[in-house]
């Protein structure tokens, strides 16, 4: 299975970030799994990469040249592609993976969720959505979609297909089944 992660490329305020980051990485590794991520050598979506690795995984990036050109991409991949726009990099990420993981994360992070949640609402894509909710990352987004199902914007299937835990293994699990 090929599991696209998406996350921050910076390490987050509280330890818990980095920690979970090392457990999903090593639930890909070490299940015979392949990661597909943003290419980045940088914050979490480092820590995935290298326990993924560590754990005798297989790992693919997929960087925009303006990134790989500062020199934050991970030069120790199973594979790194170089594109040539973030939106590329999204939709080469999503052609790729069989499911997505969502860890905590930035603007970035937000903005792969909710693209890859439009394109599942538009049939584009028939693959599982999961975020991992630590420390309730993602509460605030949760409200949010229920603000939007309770004012009609939004199909209440859109969040009963969205897998969330605050569990690594079982959210892993989920996935697998």
């Amino acid at each position: 299975m090929k599991v696209c992660v998406f996350c921050g490329a910076s390490f987050g305020n509280a330890p818990d970030y980095q920690t979970y980051a090392k457990e999903i990485g090593a639930l890909i590794g070490s299940s015979d799994s392949t990661l597909v991520y943003g290419g980045g050598k940088v914050g979490l979506m480092g820590i995935v990469a290298d326990s993924v690795l560590a754990h005798s995984g297989k790992v693919i990036g997929i960087i925009p040249d303006f990134l790989h050109k500062r020199e934050v991409a991970h030069e120790g991949l199973t594979e790194l592609y170089i594109v040539a726009s973030m939106h590329e990099r999204k939709m080469r990420m999503a052609d790729l993976a069989d499911a997505f993981i969502v860890l905590p994360g930035g603007l970035g992070t937000l903005d792969e969720l909710v693209e890859i949640l439009t394109w599942k609402q538009l049939s584009l894509i028939d693959k599982p959505v999961a975020v991992l909710n630590v420390k309730d990352y993602f509460d605030p987004f949760i409200s949010l979609l229920k603000q939007m199902i309770s004012e009609g914007f939004l199909n209440e299937n859109s969040l009963n297909e969205l897998r969330i835990s605050d569990n690594p293994k079982e959210l892993f699990a989920s996935l697998r089944n």
